[in-house]
């Protein structure tokens, strides 16, 4: 069933999911976040090509190191993704390297939590800190990694407000593969048991076309809701404009600015139907925002489309994840998604301020696709990065100190309140030197392993997991965290493998 266009998805997030979809037909890897500085421009596969790309087409050039005396500013959007992490994970734990291209180093990062203090009231923590860098780790002259961490508050599940979602689902005949719909259907059931009955739910299915399967309904209607999850099934081709465009018209039709008003795609990423006529349907939509509307997207099974997916998400006001199999749905739904309903900061960025008196040099590590131009920090109209209740988001920077460890960089942190619109900003102090606050204790180290393990994984390190294997497995033996001992498992695997 298709609606009267009221409200779509946002124009910048169609343009780049059209684009991303007419270079995958045309067999050409998809674009990159038009925000980000640097596009590898020489041939794919080459030294100088950027992340070695596996789909061959363009993709972001991994940052290189900067002299603050030419340039001291480093400007970038918060980014709260972990898809890339869990994919990389899956692929491993099937016993296959993942595709270089579809990793990406702040992603591994932000999937661990490294206990960061939080604000008292709305907005970030900021905290810095910094570490040497083990004699494996060879990055141009770089002797030191320094850690930008940010932490918002956590709301309590009494203190959220009700949430309007609506999920655009994938039915189409690739979503038959590794049981993808079943395992949708589970997660589902699952996801409505944790909410409230106050809550709301809406279904929008897609495949050669698209159909409102369920109206916005409350949770405490549970048996309609049920019934309408049930009724999923795989067949037909894949319109995933058309899913996007009516999610978006049934969300706005349903809008509430007292509560969470969100939509949630689940999908492989795929896309058949429609390339031809991407423009048209551009004129046909023009520049209607669905402003107070953030977008969700989750990826499905064992291979999936994650540039498409991360691009949506990025430009649609939201955060993209995945998961493949039962276990890793709870774990999105039921621990990720419920704790973070609702959306903190809007617009969301950072700015590093290296002092040239200090550092002869710094290399970012990941966020490549997330660069914002140093003289947009101020532009509140930039489109930047989202953060819910509780979420961190860590960045890490090589650097090569000019001398004694010593004051390094100043953090400055810019975002809009979604309840008042007004502006905020926090800005620290210059981080100290070797050692940091006793509150990282061990914490930076897991960071920088789990960076370092992506380095290797997308192709752009001078080391191999071999070299970080010794570390990982004691960083995990000194603290009782599942998910640092994982991490210890996934890069024996990977090393084993050859990586």
């Amino acid at each position: 069933m298709r609606r009267p266009l009221k409200a779509t998805i946002p124009a910048a997030a169609l343009t780049a999911a059209l684009t991303a979809l007419t270079a995958l037909s045309a067999c050409s890897g998809p674009p990159g976040d038009s925000g980000a500085s640097d596009m590898a421009e020489s041939a794919p596969g080459s030294a100088d090509s950027g992340y070695p790309d596996t789909e061959g087409g363009e993709t972001f050039a991994p940052n290189e190191a900067v002299d603050p005396a030419e340039d001291p500013e480093s400007t970038f959007a918060v980014d709260v993704d972990t898809a890339s992490y869990d994919f990389a994970r899956r692929s491993l734990l099937d016993g296959e390297l993942p595709p270089q291209d579809q990793i990406r180093p702040e992603e591994f990062v932000n999937s661990f939590d490294y206990g960061y203090g939080e604000p008292d009231g709305n907005g970030f923590a900021v905290q810095i800190d910094n570490t040497e860098l083990p004699e494996w780790y060879a990055s141009g002259d770089a002797t030191q990694v320094l850690r930008v961490g940010l932490q918002t508050r956590t709301v309590p599940d009494s203190e959220r407000a009700d949430v309007n979602l609506t999920f655009v689902i994938d039915v189409s005949g690739s979503m038959e593969a590794d049981d993808r719909i079943g395992i949708v259907r589970d997660s589902l059931h699952m996801l409505v048991g944790e909410l409230r009955p106050s809550d709301a739910v809406a279904i929008v299915t897609y495949e050669t076309e698209s159909e409102v399967l369920l109206e916005m309904t409350e949770v405490g209607d549970g048996e309609e809701i049920g019934a309408a999850i049930d009724d999923l099934e795989a067949r037909g081709s894949t319109n995933m404009q058309a899913g996007l465009e009516d999610g978006y018209d049934l969300a706005a039709e349903s809008f509430d600015s007292e509560r969470d008003n969100r939509v949630i795609l689940l999908s492989d990423g795929e896309a058949n139907v429609g390339l031809t006529e991407h423009d048209a349907m551009l004129e046909e939509i023009g520049g209607e925002i669905a402003d107070g509307i953030t977008l969700l997207t989750v990826g499905v099974g064992d291979s999936y489309n994650q540039e498409l997916l991360e691009q949506l998400a990025d430009n649609g006001d939201g955060w993209a994840v995945y998961f493949a199999s039962s276990g890793e749905a709870e774990e999105v739904f039921s621990e990720r998604l419920t704790s973070t309903l609702g959306v903190t900061a809007e617009d969301a960025k950072i700015q590093v301020t290296f002092d040239p008196g200090t550092v002869v040099d710094y290399r970012l590590i990941g966020f490549e696709n997330r660069a914002v131009e140093d003289d947009d920090f101020e532009d509140d109209s930039v489109d930047a990065g989202e953060v819910g209740p509780g979420h961190s988001v860590t960045a890490l920077y090589a650097i090569t100190p000019a001398g004694e460890a010593d004051e390094y960089a100043s953090v400055a942190v810019r975002w809009t309140d979604p309840e008042t619109g007004e502006t905020g900003s926090v800005e620290t102090t210059t981080s100290t030197g070797t050692g940091g606050p006793d509150l990282f204790d061990y914490s930076i180290d897991t960071a920088l392993l789990a960076a370092a393990f992506a380095e290797v994984l997308r192709g752009t390190a001078e080391f191999t997991c071999a070299d970080l294997l010794a570390d990982v497995e004691a960083q995990a033996g000194l603290t009782d965290d599942p998910d640092v001992a994982e991490l210890a498992e996934l890069v024996a695997i990977a090393a084993d493998l050859g990586a």
